[in-house]
């Protein structure tokens, strides 16, 4: 674990080579986390960039691990501040760096970053060295027509995104306990989901890659049966 003792910004892995950078919040009513995820290896790869004015927060939480000016791929979820914010000041970081995104996104969100995106195909797979990442897609789960999520096979790690966001300032980097409960605690208060007519499809996809980790962007990261995670969430969306 590294962390940083001014912001408490700590480091930790969670999957071989996959690392959480988490900066906690206390301006929020019980606090909250926001999570980027940095896969080392010959082609590294961020998701998620944090907000704007996180940015160098996260860059020395990436520096920490690797120079930041070798990032080869900044990916994200859907075009959200906390999701992309900070994506231009990356670029311009990392010179070789590309974002990562659906087709969706590459579409309508394209003009907004400074440098053209590798836009994924759903289910199309992209080389990081021992690591690769494919790219799923899923509209409007939990919100934005162009989401869609990022699953590492070799250690079944699932970057989920907004699923499974959990209150809190995310003091533990992993765990194997209950996150589906504090966040449908969240959803009761603040829905953030938009109960697309497919969204049971989607997450039973999701569950048949069979992700042993989930790499949440708010709240602690899970280990431990995704697949049924996945498909509990299901049910309690449909409930």
């Amino acid at each position: 674990m590294i962390t940083n003792t001014e912001t408490n910004t700590r480091v930790d892995e969670i999957a071989g080579g996959i690392y959480r950078i988490s900066t906690p919040v206390t301006n929020l009513p019980g606090g909250f986390s926001f999570n980027q995820y940095l896969v080392v290896d010959d082609a590294p790869l961020l998701f998620h960039t944090g907000p704007r004015g996180m940015f160098p927060l996260v860059r020395e939480a990436v520096a920490a691990l690797m120079p930041v000016d070798r990032l080869r791929y900044v990916g994200f979820s859907h075009f959200e501040n906390d999701e992309c914010g900070a994506l231009n000041h990356f670029l311009a970081a990392a010179p070789e760096a590309e974002p990562v995104c659906g087709r969706i996104n590459g579409l309508v969100n394209a003009d907004a970053f400074d440098r053209p995106p590798r836009v994924l195909q759903d289910g199309e797979t992209l080389p990081l060295g021992r690591h690769s990442v494919r790219w799923i897609d899923a509209p409007h789960l939990p919100h934005a027509w162009e989401c869609g999520y990022l699953f590492e096979p070799s250690t079944r790690t699932l970057l989920c995104g907004d699923l499974f966001t959990q209150p809190g300032t995310g003091e533990t980097a992993l765990t194997s306990g209950d996150v589906l409960g504090p966040s449908e605690a969240l959803r009761a208060s603040l829905d953030y989901y938009a109960h697309s007519r497919n969204t049971r499809a989607l997450l039973e996809r999701m569950a048949k890659v069979k992700p042993t980790t989930l790499a949440c962007m708010h709240g602690s990261a899970w280990s431990g049966d995704g697949a049924a995670l996945l498909l509990t969430l299901a049910d309690r969306l449909g409930a």
